[in-house]
């Protein structure tokens, strides 16, 4: 079963998330976060392109322009203590049969240029037999000036943990209020 479940990771991975780096000053990684929650649930947070808040600690506001459409633009402000305070993002993709999300950063006041990403989520089994969420987040950005290809995607990687990590305390605590006939 273990080697199945690794063949399965690869052949999403495989399907969703090779970026092909145009320049050489590109960096790509690919993260993987088990959650013990449905898929469902986490999705449920996930695609809400106008409310990435939910869930991503560094948000502390978002504004949609546009009607959750492909291309459909936010302006996200950054928590202080990061080295930005805005971002504009644009919904590349948002498909809720496979779900699956893909945003492109457009602009703001950072140094992640030409930064894309596509996160989607997989049915899994997790101990006990309950069914959880394979979610897959890849991304590739350009590295600026001055850092190194590790250095980039060190810093980038360690948003998106934080973000993972977030995402799955808040989907395992609404699965359990979800079972137990609780509200969200």
């Amino acid at each position: 079963m273990e080697a199945n479940n690794g063949n399965q990771e690869r052949e999403y991975i495989r399907r969703h998330h090779k970026h092909e780096l145009e320049r050489e000053n590109q960096c790509s990684t690919t993260l993987v976060k088990h959650i013990n929650a449905p898929v469902h649930i986490v999705w449920s947070l996930v695609r809400r392109f106008d409310e990435p808040q939910k869930y991503k600690p560094f948000i502390s506001r978002c504004v949609v322009k546009g009607n959750m459409e492909i291309g459909t633009v936010r302006e996200v402000d950054v928590r202080s203590g990061l080295p930005a305070t805005r971002s504009t993002e644009r919904l590349e993709l948002l498909d809720d049969n496979e779900h699956i999300l893909s945003i492109r950063i457009v602009g703001g006041d950072h140094r992640l240029k030409n930064y894309f990403s596509v996160i989607s989520l997989h049915p899994e089994t997790i101990e006990g037999g309950r069914i959880g969420t394979l979610l897959i987040e890849s991304f590739v950005v350009d590295v600026p000036e001055g850092n190194t290809k590790d250095d980039t995607c060190y810093f980038v990687e360690a948003l998106i943990k934080c973000n993972l990590k977030s995402l799955a305390d808040i989907s395992e605590r609404l699965a359990v209020q979800d079972t137990t006939g609780g509200f969200p």
